[in-house]
């Protein structure tokens, strides 16, 4: 039971994480030298930034045909949209599910689902709010195309926002990814597109919250429209 309790608290970290989490504490020590309700206000932003690179465990559902989300966050946009020219995934709109991510949720994104990565474009780019539509055609941004097991491809697009000033990618063209394995992250608050097969709709609706690795977004096998949800 302890065991437990202390796991929802205390969560594998991000190699990248390390060297914030030491420069935040450090800053804290000077904090307290100068005056201890500063150094306090240093604890607290230097808990935010341990939970900020926080890398948990998730539990991904296997079967073949789901796509999950890439990303913790929100539902922000569902929309027919043309994915980036650098994707060279042809001019024709196919549906794109944006997901936004604040400074509070885990930025570690994983692959939406399994497949070879056939191409990998970095764009650069201005830093707008993610969460405005024309962020996708201004903000800097990487673009992964995955190619599934039956030659369809769907793209994911790491989108810097506001605050948000590097993209990490930890793959290469080539590399064969497992449904929500871990290819990277964005500091800090940012978006991630997913572009849906021809022909899929999502399973998901706007304002939805994700779960990255977790959430099932679309599923290619599936003839079911668009859904939609209703704030309770």
């Amino acid at each position: 039971m302890a065991a437990d309790m202390l796991s929802t608290v205390v969560k594998p970290l991000h190699r990248e994480g390390y060297r914030f989490i030491a420069v935040f504490a450090v800053v804290t020590l000077l904090l307290f030298m100068v005056w201890q309700p500063l150094g306090w206000i240093g604890v607290g932003l230097t808990v935010w930034c341990y939970y900020f690179f926080r890398d948990p465990v998730r539990h991904v559902p296997m079967r073949d045909g789901l796509l999950v989300s890439p990303a913790d966050g929100v539902i922000s946009m569902i929309e027919a949209a043309v994915p980036p020219a650098e994707l060279e995934m042809g001019d024709a709109p196919l549906t794109r599910v944006s997901v936004f991510m604040n400074v509070f949720d885990c930025h570690v994104n994983r692959a939406p689902v399994a497949g070879e990565v056939t191409r990998i474009a970095y764009r650069p780019g201005k830093f707008l709010n993610a969460s405005l539509d024309k962020a996708s055609a201004d903000n800097e941004r990487n673009g992964l195309v995955l190619k599934m097991a039956d030659g369809r491809q769907v793209g994911v697009v790491q989108i810097a926002g506001l605050v948000a000033r590097r993209i990490l990618c930890d793959v290469a063209e080539g590399d064969q990814l497992a449904t929500g394995a871990r290819f990277g992250m964005i500091r800090f608050g940012s978006r991630v597109d997913v572009y849906l097969p021809e022909g899929v709709e999502s399973l998901v609706a706007l304002g939805q919250g994700m779960i990255s690795g977790e959430t099932v977004i679309a599923d290619v096998t599936s003839a079911e429209s668009r859904r939609l949800a209703e704030a309770i």
